[in-house]
């Protein structure tokens, strides 16, 4: 059937059969884990040679350093702006809706937080800015650190265009390698749907849908806000210049299935950046925006982590003053900037938070671990989708754009999904 060789069908089959495989035989589902872990590894494989290629190619073919600083300024500017109003917006509904009220502590099976809750008090966050600079640059390829290859790889292509005329054989093989590893990527994308139906089955098999219903509340509205940020505040930005969400989403559905099944953001990055350049954004600001999104703009991460701690707080009955929840935003403004940095991070920087507020107490965090799961579906999702948005308007931004790829792009899109959908 000609349907199937859709990537999009066949990602949306394998979480099908995952759900089902992990509602009706959660024990045979619970070990199918190490499917999505190695789809996820095939695509980490790939992700820091390609980051660094793009950027590389992206700067010296900008030519202008000028310009890279300028870009760069631009997209830190936005994502502060864009995460300082997912922080509003959350905190806004969190008190509005108000998930935590009438939540029984003891109904809620908990779980050992001991090792979050240790790490979250242990966190230096200066630290973290330091280790944003590699002491070794192959180290930061050999564990996939997204920052720091991002750091290294702007440094580098800086020093490749200030060789001018004498850089240019070593750009023409980047081009050639960069085509190399898009080639591998095609390969790896093959078992996309393999990933999705382990990812999936292995979520619904070991927490089960009965974790849900405890704190469906909580997860109904972060999932509400999370939808809300998209369509309205992210729909505007696009808007601005005169650009479609909807038709973006469903150019770039393929990634948003491949993240709903794996629940990480990580298991599109490559293909969004070159998802992002067919779609007419330059490859410069594609290659910058990108890798320091996954660090920087994490929209969804920012809202699931001030809606989770003011749901604790609504939880044991602490009624936070004003100035307690600005201060919540603030420490957040700067904790949630190492969420991508950190295994377990979710945790770690919600522990961080609760720690340095010293109001709600951090054991409160074992209410959380069985929808955690869950809810990092949503997260990962508004993440990709935040920084797509993001680049596609600092692109327009600097006159990067290509307006009429663009909608020639997705004028061949459409008639592919047709021919693709005919029998």
């Amino acid at each position: 059937m000609k349907l199937l060789n859709n990537l999009t069908v066949r990602v949306l089959l394998a979480i099908t059969l995952g759900i089902l495989t992990g509602y009706f035989f959660p024990e045979t589902a619970a070990k199918l884990k190490p499917l999505g872990d190695l789809f996820i590894n095939l695509i980490k494989m790939v992700i820091a040679p390609i980051i660094f290629l793009t950027i590389v190619l992206g700067i010296s073919n900008m030519g202008d350093l000028k310009k890279v600083g300028r870009v760069g300024g631009k997209a830190l500017l936005y994502f502060e702006i864009v995460t300082t109003g997912a922080l509003a917006i959350g905190l806004i509904l969190a008190n509005v809706i108000r998930p935590g009220d009438g939540v029984q502590t003891a109904a809620v099976k908990g779980g050992d937080i001991s090792k979050y809750t240790e790490q979250g008090a242990g966190m230096d966050w200066t630290e973290f800015f330091l280790h944003i600079v590699p002491s070794n640059a192959v180290k930061a390829f050999a564990e996939g650190d997204i920052l720091q290859v991002l750091v290294f790889s702007m440094l580098f292509g800086v020093g490749l265009t200030r060789m001018g005329e004498k850089g240019k054989p070593l750009i023409q093989t980047f081009e050639r390698l960069s085509n190399v590893f898009f080639n591998i990527l095609g390969v790896v994308m093959v078992l996309a749907p393999l990933g999705a139906f382990g990812g999936m089955a292995f979520t619904i098999g070991k927490y089960g849908l009965s974790t849900l219903l405890p704190l469906a509340k909580l997860m109904g509205t972060v999932y509400a806000t999370m939808i809300l940020f998209i369509f309205i505040i992210l729909n505007l930005i696009l808007r601005y210049y005169k650009i479609s969400l909807w038709a973006v989403l469903k150019f770039i559905k393929e990634e948003l299935l491949i993240v709903l099944g794996t629940s990480s953001s990580e298991s599109a990055l490559p293909q969004i950046m070159d998802k992002l350049e067919t779609l007419g954004c330059s490859r410069s600001v594609v290659g910058l925006v990108v890798p320091a999104g996954y660090s920087f703009n994490l929209d969804g991460t920012t809202i699931y982590l001030v809606m989770a701690t003011i749901f604790l707080a609504q939880v044991f009955g602490v009624d936070l003053t004003i100035g307690q929840e600005l201060t919540i935003i603030g420490i957040l403004m700067v904790t949630s900037k190492g969420a991508a940095g950190v295994t377990g991070s979710g945790f770690i920087v919600l522990a961080s938070t609760l720690t340095a507020i010293k109001v709600i107490p951090v054991e409160g965090l074992a209410l959380l671990l069985g929808v955690d799961r869950f809810m990092s579906e949503a997260r990962s999702i508004t993440n990709i989708i935040g920084n797509t948005v993001a680049t596609i308007f600092i692109a327009n931004n600097e006159g990067e754009f290509d307006r009429a790829k663009y909608e020639r792009v997705l004028k061949q899109e459409a008639e592919n999904e047709l021919a693709d959908y005919k029998y």
